[in-house]
């Protein structure tokens, strides 16, 4: 079993849980709140300028979290050349992970448009206006899926670095050598 990776099991779980509750909380609490606004330009022009805000911790806590991974596949490569189990759990988290910046960098995009139509105002920061654009509403339409998708992917990597870490225990190694 690996020494202590405190450093780099702290970025990689520190990084992830910035990156999950901050799309979290951006599509509950921001998209929400912007949503309520009065006039439909506030709508869009308060949700971009806070994701805005947001880009760039969310960028570092992606850095953060992809070194942190880096660093514990390195430090664990003893243990995952002898772990079937540890390799797959490996693999999946490594999918996932490139699937969930993605989705991020989609996000981003998405949301970069409506920033671009945010005078066109909007029903909500997700759902188009009457006045809206073709541009506006596709971004708006991709924007209602992808809030949801980059903090369950995200989700499922936390609970993916939970499983880990029992594997990581004395007593997994010996069971999963039977």
């Amino acid at each position: 079993m690996a020494g202590r990776n405190t450093v780099i099991r702290s970025m990689h779980d520190l990084g992830m849980a910035a990156w999950f509750g901050g799309g979290l909380m951006g599509a509950v609490g921001l998209n929400g709140a912007a949503a309520g606004a009065k006039d439909p330009v506030e709508r869009l022009t308060l949700s971009s300028l806070g994701w805005a805000k947001w880009a760039p911790v969310q960028v570092a806590a992606i850095v953060v979290h992809g070194i942190g991974g880096a660093g514990l596949i390195v430090s664990n490569k003893g243990r995952l050349a002898t772990q079937q189990e540890g390799r797959d759990n490996t693999g999946v988290k490594l999918a996932l992970t490139v699937a969930a910046a993605g989705t991020t960098l989609w996000s981003g995009l998405a949301g970069a448009r409506m920033a671009k139509h945010a005078s066109e105002g909007a029903e909500g920061t997700t759902e188009p206006g009457s006045s809206s654009s073709k541009a506006l509403a596709s971004a708006q339409r991709q924007q209602k899926v992808l809030q949801w998708v980059t903090p369950v992917l995200t989700g499922v990597l936390i609970v993916l670095g939970a499983h880990q870490g029992e594997q990581q225990r004395p007593l997994a190694g010996l069971l999963n050598r039977r």
